[in-house]
């Protein structure tokens, strides 16, 4: 029986994000086109997809490009053509979200269901898969429990985040950008409202937290969790970031590759999805990179506090707590170097993040640029790192982590040299080059100098396990030779790679299995007129047209989510029974309004819609 592949799936915001997650042990990235994104800052030309792709499929890695935005009838002739050009580049699947595609003629590409198609549910995964999705990307909410249960009624492959930033509503649920803002975050331009500072007050318009950052939440960290989620089906892990530097895709990206590694090398029923192995010239933290602290959200069930309501900016990691305080300096706990430049913070008195630069370091001494009675800074006061100086300067300089091993043998040939590799996935190249045949002063010298000179591989993709040399041990070929020889053998090797990658084709075959649904609404995401084509062959007979737009229903849940203020503020006990009357509703206020916070507790979920004006 074959093991089961487990795929490390790394953001790329461009070409040089993507080259780094590859040469930090990514098995596949996920990156945006020119067009169609569902981050539209972070768009790339089909140059740089085909460059990536390249580099990517010499290690067996794969290049998933994200067009999961929602298309307007206009669109869709250039989504479609976009579409073959990938396929013609190389690029190994569709990330989607519009159904109006799946009525299109693309390409035999597998195609991936966005988690902006709201993938939380059996019915819903187990339709997506008998359309034809070739992997479905689930949503961040789900327990452990959940995806079981997915797993156990589906077969396709799952994909789940483990890594980076919430979005505080069900992926492909949220329409406040679109109806406050005119903005769809399902076209790729949200507008971050759940990022704003807000006052909670109850009906009667008591205040019950001011100019708190209430839907915002800290950042997914499942590191702990791998081997639970892959028991639980996940066979793709997936960090969130395209719009993150290159420094946090090396960071985060090997953590994980390190962490997945040890889990592969225990068990023999699981193996990597690409090829190479990874050494790593610096230890990696993620805490150290971008970071709004850490959180394991729901995958083993309610979580009470999931947000970072003090403020949606980085914090970083915590490195000690003031014990004493001079005028522009203060002593600090703990053994955490600190370096000259590094960016520091913490919450002052009024749970307000406050930040300073390090000028420079005498022990456990920190000597600030900024005046510390004045910053509010206190004894007891914990201080994080945003800014860590000295590591950045490791991720800069780290570059080809992953190699691919392989084996040479040097031997003669009619008229030159013979090099013949074997990686280890078993590809074979032979090269041969022309040499001037002269007899060595010291017989049984070529095999050592052969060996120091083959063995070299800096600036290449590969690593040499062994070189096996035999050639005649009177025979004098040049170290210039050598190099030479060398060079053109990993060029070769390198195009054959290359060539003989098993790109999975995959028709997409339309279907007619039901809808698991009477009808559709704005929540399902119908932009154009082969969505509507879509759904009506699977079965929707009752179409609303004016329910289609969420600005359109005074109703509209601007956005629905698992995470609720009640039980962050801890306001909510936790105790609520099946039939109890859910609690009151709260009001949220912020610069573009007020909106009404309902909460579902039989289901543990919490809408945010628009207040009426009285």
């Amino acid at each position: 029986m074959n093991p089961s592949t487990i795929e490390l799936l790394a953001p790329a915001k461009n070409l040089a994000c993507g080259i780094a997650a590859v040469n930090h042990g990514a098995d596949a990235v996920y990156i945006g086109g020119p067009l169609f994104s569902a981050r539209a800052a972070a768009a790339n030309s089909l140059t740089d997809i085909e460059r990536l792709v390249a580099h990517a499929h010499a290690f067996r890695a794969k290049v998933y490009v994200a067009l999961n935005t929602l298309l307007e009838d206009e669109e869709l002739d250039r989504a479609v053509a976009l579409c073959h050009r990938l396929y013609e580049l190389g690029a190994d699947a569709l990330i989607i979200q519009d159904v109006g595609l799946l009525e299109s003629d693309l390409p035999p590409f597998p195609l991936h269901a966005s988690t902006q198609m709201n993938n939380r549910t059996v019915e819903k995964v187990r339709f997506l898969e008998q359309v034809g999705f070739a992997q479905v990307v689930l949503a961040r909410e789900l327990s452990l429990t959940e995806i079981r249960a997915i797993r156990d009624a589906t077969t396709v492959p799952l994909e789940f985040f483990v890594h980076g930033a919430l979005c505080v509503a069900y992926s492909g649920q949220c329409f406040f950008s679109e109806v406050v803002a005119g903005r769809s975050a399902n076209r790729g331009q949200c507008a971050q409202f759940c990022r704003h500072s807000f006052d909670l007050r109850d009906l009667e318009g008591r205040l019950v937290a001011a100019d708190r950052f209430l839907l915002s939440l800290q950042d997914l960290d499942l590191s702990g969790h791998l081997a639970a989620l892959i028991d639980a089906g996940i066979r793709s892990f997936k960090i969130e970031g395209r719009l993150k530097d290159e420094n946090y895709v090396k960071n985060v990206t090997a953590a994980y590759r390190l962490a997945l590694d040890a889990i592969l090398e225990a068990r023999t029923d699981l193996a990597p999805a690409s090829s190479g192995r990874c050494r790593f010239d610096f230890t990696p933290d993620p805490s150290r990179s971008f970071s709004r602290g850490a959180t394991d959200y729901f995958v083993t069930g309610k979580s009470t506090a999931v947000a970072e309501i003090r403020t949606p900016k980085s914090i970083g990691k915590c490195i000690g707590r003031v014990v004493a305080i001079g005028p522009r300096s203060f002593t600090l706990s703990g053994k955490e170097p600190v370096h000259n430049g590094d960016g520091l913070c913490f919450f002052n008195r009024d749970q307000t993040l406050v930040g300073l630069r390090v000028n420079r370091v005498e022990k456990r001494v920190i000597h600030a640029r900024e005046d510390i009675a004045a910053l509010g800074l206190t004894v007891g006061t914990d201080i994080f790192r945003n800014v860590d100086v000295a590591f950045n300067k490791l991720l800069e300089r780290s570059s080809q982590c992953s190699t691919i091993a392989l084996s040479m043998t040097l031997s003669d040939y009619p008229g030159g040299l013979q090099l013949t590799l074997i990686d280890e996935d078993n590809i074979r190249s032979t090269t041969t080059m022309a040499i001037t045949r002269e007899e060595a002063t010291r017989a049984g010298s070529i095999a050592p100098m052969a060996q120091r000179q083959l063995s070299k591989s800096g600036g290449t993709i590969f690593s040499v396990r062994d070189v096996l040399v035999t050639l005649p041990p009177d025979l004098f070929v040049s170290a210039a030779a050598l190099n030479e020889l060398r060079r053109r053998a990993f060029a070769v090797h390198l195009a054959m790679r290359l060539a003989s990658f098993p790109r999975d084709i995959r028709p997409f075959v339309p279907t007619e299995v039901p809808w698991p649904g009477a009808t559709v609404d704005y929540r399902d995401q119908i932009t154009n007129r082969k969505a509507l084509v879509f759904y009506r062959r699977h079965g929707v007979k009752d179409i609303d047209p004016p329910r289609l737009r969420s600005g359109a229903v005074r109703e509209c849940a601007l956005m629905t989510s698992r995470y609720c203020i009640r039980r962050q503020l801890r306001l909510c006990g936790g105790r609520h029974h099946e039939g109890q009357p859910s609690a009151v509703p709260l009001v949220l206020a912020d610069r573009t309004g007020s909106y009404l916070v309902r909460f579902d507790c039989d289901r543990c979920e919490m809408t945010v819609t628009r207040k009426e004006k009285k």
